[in-house]
C-alpha cells in the first residue's frame, strides 16, 4: 500500500479509535454508577470485561510493536550489509583505477548509488513504521469500534 495512503487510512482510525473510546468510556462510566447505586442489579458481565478486554487489545498490539520493531532491525541489518559490500567493491575498483579522473567518475557514481538507495531505503523504511504503526492500532481499534457498537443506548 502506497505509505501516504497507510498514513491517511490510520489516522482515520486514530479518530474513529478516539470517538469510539470517548461514547465506551461515558457508556461505561454510567454502568458503574448504575452499580454502585445497586450492585445486586449491575451488569456484572460489563464491569468484568473492562480490564481483561484492555489486557487482550494491549497485548495484541505490544505483539504488533514488536513484530514490527523486529522486521525494521532486519531491514537494518540488511542495508548495512549491502551497503558494507557495496564500499568494499567500490574499493577494489577504485583500486585499480589508473588515472584521476577515472577515480573521480568512480567516487561520483558511487556517491549517486549510495543517496539513490538511501532514499529508497527511507521510503521503504517509513512506509514499514507506517505498517507497524497501524498493526499495532488495529486491535485497539477494534475493541474500541465494537464495544461502541455492542454499547450503543
Amino acid at each position: 500500500m502506497n505509505p501516504l495512503d497507510q498514513a491517511a487510512r490510520t489516522a482515520r482510525a486514530g479518530q474513529e479509535t478516539a470517538e469510539a473510546s470517548a461514547q465506551v468510556i461515558a457508556r461505561r462510566l454510567a454502568i458503574m454508577g448504575e452499580a454502585l447505586a445497586d450492585p445486586l442489579r449491575a451488569d456484572h458481565a460489563e464491569l468484568g470485561r473492562m480490564g481483561t478486554e484492555k489486557v487482550e487489545a494491549l497485548t495484541a498490539s505490544a505483539g504488533a510493536l514488536a513484530a514490527g520493531a523486529l522486521d525494521l532491525a532486519d531491514q537494518g541489518r540488511r542495508i548495512a550489509d549491502r551497503e558494507g559490500l557495496e564500499a568494499s567493491a567500490h574499493l577494489a575498483r577504485l583500486s585499480q583505477t589508473d588515472s584521476l579522473a577515472g577515480a573521480a567518475a568512480l567516487q561520483a557514481a558511487w556517491g549517486m548509488g549510495v543517496w539513490s538507495r538511501a532514499l529508497a531505503d527511507g521510503w521503504n523504511l517509513g512506509g514499514a513504521l507506517l505498517k507497524t504503526q497501524a498493526e499495532a492500532l488495529s486491535p485497539i481499534h477494534s475493541a474500541a469500534v465494537a464495544n461502541a457498537r455492542r454499547l450503543k443506548p
